[in-house]
């Protein structure tokens, strides 16, 4: 058996329960999907992983150690995450729409653009995704290994997972199509998903590096 085998088996199977355990990038994969499509929806999850591997790729070359070692720079990134997502919350909650966008007109690219868009600086403004990164990776690294190459291999895993994960969550909506475009349905999943940006903007604001 390769020596590196268990490590990355290990990961993978830690990571995989990370990535299921419904959480902000579940809530706006689901949000995106039934309110405006599943194209846009695979456009939030194709931002919500660039994001990861954007936070994987900084703590391979160890850029993310300001985070965990700077006080003031841990706090910035916190708090711009945190008026973000308060942000994206309180127009979900103030100004939920009534059907899948056809009453907006709003173009299906424009629309995936703009669910990439939110799905990339979600995770990019959440300093704890690259705390999470700094701590989490290098306990599943083996001694005697490239630090960075292997970091980067694991990335790459968190990465894949997330996607498979958050894009058969994409491809579930689309049977319920019919019943998710109803408007009271679009208008409460619009104010349940902003109340939930709420609590993990709250969530954010309160957090510290430890």
């Amino acid at each position: 058996m390769h020596p590196y085998l268990i490590p990355l088996l290990t990961f993978a199977a830690a990571a995989a329960v990370f990535t299921i355990t419904p959480g902000l990038d579940t809530a706006m994969t689901l949000r995106t999907a039934t309110t405006s499509g599943w194209k846009a929806g695979l456009a939030a999850v194709v931002g919500i992983c660039l994001g990861l591997g954007i936070w994987g790729l900084a703590a391979a070359f160890g850029l993310t150690a300001l985070l965990a070692a700077s006080e003031t720079a841990f706090t910035v990134v916190k708090w711009a995450g945190a008026l973000y997502l308060a942000w994206l919350g309180i127009g979900l909650i103030l100004r939920p729409r009534t059907s899948l966008g056809a009453a907006e007109a709003v173009p299906v690219q424009a629309d995936a653009r703009a669910a990439f868009s939110r799905g990339l600086l979600t995770n990019l403004l959440n300093p704890k995704v690259g705390i999470f990164y700094m701590t989490f990776m290098p306990q599943f690294i083996p001694p005697h290994v490239n630090v960075k190459e292997f970091s980067l291999l694991l990335t790459a895993i968190q990465a894949l997972l997330s996607f498979s994960w958050l894009a058969l969550l994409v491809v579930l909506t689309v049977p319920l199509g019919r019943f998710l475009s109803s408007a009271t349905v679009v208008r409460r999943m619009d104010r349940l998903t902003g109340s939930i940006f709420l609590a993990f903007s709250l969530k954010l604001a309160l957090s510290r590096r430890a």
